[in-house]
């Protein structure tokens, strides 16, 4: 992923977010709508988020050190782990209780036109940070589905982005629905039913996150193309004969570890294995350039121990 444009979507959506929540909070202090007061901490919640993904990529940045000698790229994914947590706990799980209040103590609201009009440039500021996110994930998106995208993506920025966007303006119809009801009805309670589905929708968005940051947590592998290209590299058909097995795994979103065995022919001298391996070492790195850390153990190919 192009971390520049990963920052690039997490600096309009925090944009977006900080306006948003001012005027979504203000909204709320004149209607006393619960779906502007939920909306409001959404957002404001949602620009933690942005703060602890900018702070998660500047701590990935820091050198390594004898104490973690692979570096800290996997700071970004437990940053990325945390934005799940709170938009879970402190959006999602306030939300519901917002909307549990309101319905059970309904009110109507007052000066309607504020939680209307401030949700109306929510709706614009929010598509234009959604937009955003969309341009540069399809830069590097391919022919992936929307789906596959998040599902796969090693640099968690992105798709969380683009998770908080989709959910702010889904949230965002859904608190404009709630508001809408309640004043042509005159009754609150639509309000908060409005804010109850905003907390379901944030809370649902916050599982597929945790889920998502988890597997990259636990540690993933290269994709499918980035294993062919690094096994096409090894093989040079002369010294290097065949990949035995081969390991990998991401330790941050651009930095890959390789290893693997390797066959080469009993009558090769130690000093042909040694420059097999360095070959082998620049052209992976040549294909695969996040292939940063490369292990190669040379061994004599024998079918039945190649498991």
């Amino acid at each position: 992923m192009s971390a520049s444009g990963g920052t690039r979507a997490i600096v309009a959506a925090l944009a977006a977010n900080l306006a948003i929540a001012v005027a979504k909070f203000v909204a709320f202090l004149f209607s006393g709508s619960s779906s502007m007061l939920a909306e409001s901490v959404h957002s404001l919640a949602d620009s933690g988020n942005q703060g602890l993904l900018l702070l998660g990529g500047k701590k990935a940045k820091r050198e390594a050190t004898p104490q973690h000698p692979f570096g800290y790229g996997r700071e970004r994914y437990i940053y990325a782990f945390l934005v799940s947590i709170v938009l879970f706990t402190v959006g999602g799980m306030f939300a519901i209780y917002e909307g549990i209040e309101k319905i059970n103590h309904p009110h109507p609201i007052e000066a309607w036109y504020w939680p209307v009009g401030v949700l109306v440039f929510a709706i614009i500021a929010e598509s234009f940070s959604f937009r955003t996110a969309i341009k540069e994930s399809n830069e590097i998106r391919g022919k992936q589905t929307w789906t596959q995208f998040v599902r796969r993506a090693k640099a968690p920025e992105l798709p969380v982005v683009l998770l908080e966007d989709l959910g702010a303006l889904v949230g965002l119809v859904l608190a404009l629905g709630g508001v809408g009801l309640a004043l042509l009805t005159g009754n609150g309670v639509w309000d908060g039913i409005g804010t109850l589905c905003i907390g379901v929708l944030l809370i649902g968005i916050a599982i597929v996150l945790a889920a998502e940051t988890k597997s990259l947590l636990l540690g993933e592998a290269a994709g499918i193309e980035e294993i062919e290209k690094i096994k096409t590299a090894l093989v040079d058909g002369d010294v290097v004969t065949r990949v035995i097995h081969m390991r990998t795994l991401h330790l941050g979103p651009e930095e890959l570890l390789v290893a693997a065995k390797i066959a080469v022919e009993g009558h090769d001298t130690a000093t042909e294995v040694a420059d097999a391996i360095n070959a082998a070492e620049a052209r992976i790195r040549e294909a695969v350039p996040i292939a940063r850390v490369i292990y190669l153990e040379p061994d004599i190919y024998r079918p039945e121990a190649a498991k």
